[in-house]
């Protein structure tokens, strides 16, 4: 599509109902990886990402099914690959993702980002670090970050302080303490809805998780997760979007599937 033609001056009416979250579905299909047995998501919305994401985690060798209309089930039982590869990952960001539930359950992670080698600038780092604060080791080479942590001892609980809030590190720093030793803290924590639904499904699946939606985060480590059966929450941008476009022309909108 080149372009987009819109001739206005008429308000807009009707009903319409919201997808589910992106920015929740992606860290989501992740934490599927941490559990024993299958997941059922529920409102997962149909992007590109979404289905990058599920290719992923079949090339890892998880079994992904397709339900009803916006349903998926994910069996990540039969992992064996616990590499991210560039030619699968290059188009989403949200590949580093997938770092925190390998690491945690595996104790291994190969991830390569978008962008190659240059990942000096983002904000990656920030996850690095903590990771290394709770006994991973890092290297980088080629543009591959690889993670590993002891065999037998596994990941460990620590203080993790970000000097810059950041929603992925937050989720892929949650994800890793859920399976770790001892309890960890984030500080700084990000606070947007998307990390309170993660500690929702984490916390179904038998995590132990408080104060996810405030700046302060305390996970205490279980030594095992369990399958459930989880909805994703409604995108809040494509919310307002539909919200503004109402009142902008003066319309009126049903707008069903939001949470206000």
């Amino acid at each position: 599509m080149q372009k987009i033609v819109i001739k206005g001056g008429r308000p807009l009416k009707g009903t319409v109902e919201i997808s589910g979250a992106k920015n929740s579905a992606l860290p989501i299909l992740f934490a599927t990886l941490l559990a024993d047995g299958p997941t059922v998501l529920r409102n997962v919305p149909e992007l590109q990402d979404i289905n990058t994401t599920t290719r992923l985690l079949q090339f890892m060798g998880a079994k992904v099914a397709n339900g009803f209309p916006r349903l998926l089930k994910v069996s990540p039982n039969g992992l064996r690959h616990f590499e991210a590869p560039y030619d699968l990952v290059k188009t989403m960001r949200a590949s580093v993702l997938a770092m925190g539930p390998l690491l945690a359950k595996f104790h291994q992670a190969v991830v390569s980002l978008p962008g190659g080698c240059a990942i000096g600038a983002r904000p990656i780092n920030l996850h690095l670090k903590a990771f290394e604060q709770m006994g991973a080791k890092i290297e980088i080479e080629g543009g591959y970050v690889k993670a590993q942590a002891s065999k037998a001892k596994g990941l460990h609980g620590s203080r993790i302080h970000f000097d810059t809030v950041t929603v992925t590190g937050t989720e892929n720093v949650m994800m890793a303490a859920v399976l770790a030793k001892g309890e960890t803290v984030i500080e700084n924590a990000a606070r947007e809805p998307e990390v309170l639904d993660l500690a929702h499904i984490l916390n179904k699946m038998g995590a132990r998780i408080h104060g996810a939606g405030t700046e302060t985060i305390l996970i205490d480590g279980v030594d095992s997760l369990h399958g459930c059966d989880h909805e994703i929450i409604s995108d809040r941008i494509e919310t307002g979007t539909f919200m503004i476009a109402a009142a902008m022309t003066g319309g009126s909108i049903l707008i069903r599937r939001c949470d206000p």
